[in-house]
């Protein structure tokens, strides 16, 4: 819903009904992931994609319908061979919707929310896309110190606090099933927890030529990208514009202050492009043994055995020098700073969701990695039988 945040907020400030399909489950080659959501405003206007058109005219007609009835709906789109261009995925995925009204009165905690996306504060809406018509629909609200709205009942908003925060905190957006009263090995309830944490960091230290391309790479794919550097000449915001912030200072000092102010997280890429000794040593010192998702250090053959051989003399194990990608970046035979910032951002991807950094057409099996099929649609208010796109 991030990308649709803002023309939601205007028709709701306007005291407007808006339609609103979100993708909450995805399987197989599903274009969108969840949380992509799709507007309809009050004059018929579509806002946002669900799955890059292959569905949007079926999930529009529901968001209409939504607004006409207030009634929310699941559905499940797919390919068929009968109507595979009609309301199915021709890339061959499954994916879920959850098509609701959304108005002032249905959800009163959407301005707050706003707010909290605006300010980078982490934020995230449950609700509950499948079970009881009662709770259908139902929202709970959480914030890292408190909650708005609910899901039915005390014990099940305590309970589905809990995993909830937890999928906050490493940003995940995904399906939580528990039982009527939270019960985690119950399955009466779908719940679709949208997380709206800020946005994972790349810090990119030293200041070169190289860097400027890795940052412009870096926001292009979502990070807040930091360039970091102890030398002011080089370290300016003019010199690296995609950058979000640029910090003058020595990189182990101030990855050590960022760990300590609990700034950095899990999802944090770390790309070292400093190759000098007295920069890179005491900077991965720290990196590789803070918990972030990666670390890559730019250098030759050559420069990677010395500093290896620096990281043994400082004390690092097998273990923790094992998580460095040094040369960083992945071998498409890159040259110039841009095709190496793409060489470097292929890597994260591939770490990021396991994938091989092989072509795509020399490897079998699915192309996005992940379950390979769904559950059975659990049913929800006005959900007909089964037709063709269901399958």
């Amino acid at each position: 819903m991030r990308d649709v945040l803002d023309e939601l907020v205007g028709w709701w400030q306007a005291g407007e009904t808006v339609g609103v399909g979100t993708v909450v489950g995805t399987w197989r080659s599903a274009p969108r992931p969840a949380g992509a959501s799709m507007l309809v405003g009050p004059d018929g206007t579509a806002v946002g994609s669900v799955s890059g058109g292959c569905v949007e005219g079926a999930v529009y007609e529901e968001a209409k319908d939504a607004v006409e009835t207030g009634e929310p709906t699941l559905r499940r789109y797919g390919v068929s061979d009968d109507d595979a261009f009609a309301v199915g995925l021709t890339c061959g995925g499954i994916l879920d919707v959850f098509v609701e009204p959304i108005s002032r009165e249905s959800f009163p905690e959407l301005g707050e929310i706003a707010e909290s996306v605006g300010r980078h504060e982490p934020v995230a809406v449950v609700t509950v896309v499948a079970g009881p018509d009662e709770r259908l629909g139902r929202r709970l609200v959480l914030w890292p110190d408190r909650t708005s709205g609910t899901l039915g009942s005390q014990r099940l908003d305590d309970a589905v606090a809990d995993d909830a925060r937890g999928m906050l905190a490493a940003g995940r957006t995904a399906l939580l099933h528990v039982g009527h009263d939270g019960e985690r090995r119950g399955d009466d309830l779908t719940l679709f927890v949208n997380s709206f944490a800020p946005p994972a960091r790349m810090v990119v230290f030293g200041a070169i030529d190289f860097a400027a391309a890795v940052a412009r790479v870096g926001a292009f794919l979502g990070y807040r990208v930091t360039v970091c550097d102890a030398r002011p000449v080089f370290a300016t915001p003019k010199r690296f514009p995609e950058a979000h912030e640029v910090v003058v200072e020595w990189p182990h000092r101030y990855l050590r202050a960022e760990l300590d102010a609990g700034r950095i997280d899990e999802r944090t890429v770390l790309c070292v492009l400093t190759h000098d000794p007295k920069f890179d040593v005491p900077l991965l010192e720290v990196a590789l043994r803070a918990p972030v998702a990666y670390v890559g250090a730019m250098g030759s053959r050559r420069t990677h055995d010395e500093r290896l051989e620096r990281l043994r003399e400082a004390g690092l194990t097998a273990g923790e020098i094992g998580r460095l990608s040094s040369p960083i970046g992945l071998d498409l035979g890159a040259r110039t700073p841009e095709e190496t910032a793409v060489s470097i951002a292929a890597e994260i991807i591939a770490g990021r969701w396991g994938g091989t950094g092989e072509r795509l057409a020399a490897v079998e099996g699915p192309i996005h990695k992940g379950p390979l099929g769904p559950p059975p649609l659990a049913r929800s208010r006005r959900d007909p039988a089964e037709g063709p796109e269901d399958r």
